[in-house]
């Protein structure tokens, strides 16, 4: 059998493994809207620590990152960066999120939002803009698994296909268990990632490099200097100025918890005191990039000709000496990695998709199974959507992802004032938002326009708030009855505690 052959059975019978944790997991919560989306609102602290990690261990993860190091250097840590700090204001805003869900039904980002301002149109919007955020991010899960499959099976498994038979079962496994299959089988992805990210990281550099230190001593004697030295380099080659740095860190810290399907995950905790402890021991899946970015520094002397950085992890696993079994393993945890995430995209655009953008456009009420039926064609309307501009279009999806992130940043001054500002009013919400996002558009089409090399999402962002303030102070402010649920959380969270 061809080394490739059997690099392919392992992949496949992780898949089918993968598989079978989805469908089962779906028999353990109702059969509601609640169970299919929040899993009953019952997640555990492991669970859900696994759950908010596979937002950060993606395809970007596993095949970006090492590209970063292996192209951008010291930029690559940038990545660690926002996401160690990018979960600190969830640990306020979460626990706050799960008692108004809890208390109202909620369970999506816009639903909350939308009530907090009194306003449909806005629970439209943000659908809207969700839905287009998460279409490119997904994009970017499937490209990955099948470029992964295409390079180690040596052209054998073209990329369409294996995009189509990886993103199969996650379709498969979402559409029968929601909530509860992203729960189980992350949690099972996330350890056999981690295990193959730490193999990977210390066994390239050891034996293409000796080691390390050995490593990063070689790339600095042999004229590559400016790419350990921070904050790395440009894409162009030359060196990333502070501004952009330091301006892609604050927006992307500040999208972070912000992107609606890990926002989403506040409603599916158990109680406050796992979410806060889910959130303080977040940072620790940090620690796990490290030796992704080491992946990629022990390609930049040993092959400095892959034209495209993103394909330097499978380039080195066809390069190097290793077992196919282990090369297998370690392609399943690079899929891992990908469809950790794309399930969790996949359910939360769909769930967003009906329940913010469609039933607020209906008249009249609409039944339990009947909303399933609607979240389980959006999941396969979405699906394929995603797979079309992963395998058949064009499109410049890195730029939109990038861009996406300005946009997703402009939710967080209205989550932010939805429990610390009553007087924010819907009119000031909506007109900020959709400002931001126009501002932070405008800056990502046009980058010549900006005053200063900002990253867009700053300019979006101080636009947002700007007319967010003004037009809240200039229009009648909510009743006291609607902000009760929102201000009052404090005293009743201590009265329950007591």
């Amino acid at each position: 059998m061809p080394e490739w052959a059997v690099i392919l059975l392992i992949c496949g019978l992780y898949l089918v493994l993968v598989l079978g944790l989805g469908v089962w997991s779906g028999r353990t919560v109702s059969a509601s809207v609640d169970g299919y989306v929040a899993g009953d609102r019952t997640l555990g602290v492991i669970v859900l620590y696994f759950v908010l990690g596979a937002s950060v261990f993606s395809s970007f993860a596993f095949l970006g990152a090492p590209g970063w190091a292996y192209s951008r250097g010291a930029a690559a840590f940038y990545i660690i960066a926002y996401g160690t700090v990018g979960m600190v204001p969830f640990y306020f805003l979460g626990p706050r999120t799960r008692q108004v869900g809890e208390e109202l039904g909620f369970v999506t980002q816009a639903e909350m939002l939308a009530h907090r301002y009194d306003s449909r149109t806005l629970s439209v919007a943000l659908a809207v803009l969700s839905v287009v955020a998460f279409v490119p991010y997904l994009t970017l899960q499937m490209k990955g698994a099948g470029l992964l499959l295409e390079t180690i099976s040596e052209g054998v498994v073209p990329q369409w296909l294996g995009a189509l038979v990886a993103y199969g079962v996650v379709l498969v496994y979402v559409f029968a268990s929601g909530m509860m299959a992203i729960g189980w089988t992350n949690t099972v992805q996330g350890l056999f990632m981690m295990i193959v990210a730490w193999f990977l990281g210390l066994y390239l550099p050891e034996a293409l490099h000796g080691g390390i230190q050995p490593m990063f001593e070689a790339i600095a004697a042999n004229g590559k200097q400016a790419m350990l030295e921070a904050p790395g380099l440009a894409n162009d080659g030359s060196p990333w100025n502070w501004a952009g740095y330091s301006s892609a860190v604050i927006v992307s810290a500040v999208g972070f918890s912000m992107w609606p399907h890990l926002f989403m995950r506040a409603f599916t905790a158990r109680s406050d005191r796992t979410l806060k402890l889910t959130v303080v021991l977040y940072p620790t899946f940090q620690l796990f990039l490290v030796p992704i970015l080491l992946i990629g520094f022990a390609g930049v002397l040993a092959f400095p000709e892959v034209s495209d950085p993103d394909t330097i992890v499978p380039h080195l696993l066809t390069q190097i000496e290793l077992s196919p079994v282990l090369v297998g393993l370690v392609c399943a945890g690079a899929l891992a990695a990908s469809m950790s995430s794309g399930d969790a995209i996949l359910h939360s655009a769909a769930s967003i998709g009906l329940r913010d953008g469609i039933k607020p456009l209906l008249t009249g009420t609409m039944s339990d199974s009947r909303q399933r039926q609607w979240i389980r064609g959006l999941v396969v309307a979405i699906s394929a959507t995603a797979y079309y501009f992963a395998v058949f279009s064009e499109v410049g999806i890195v730029a939109l992802l990038l861009g996406a992130y300005g946009g997703v940043a402009q939710i967080f001054p209205l989550v932010f004032a939805a429990f610390y500002w009553p007087r924010a009013t819907g009119a000031g919400a909506l007109s900020g938002l959709l400002t931001g996002i126009g501002v932070n558009t405008l800056f990502l089409v046009e980058p010549h326009l900006r005053p200063i090399l900002l990253h867009e999402g700053v300019y979006g962002l101080v636009a947002n708030v700007a007319v967010f303030v003004t037009v809240s102070l200039c229009t009648t402010p909510h009743d006291r009855d609607r902000l009760a649920a929102y201000t009052d959380l404090d005293r009743t969270h201590s009265g329950a505690e007591a």
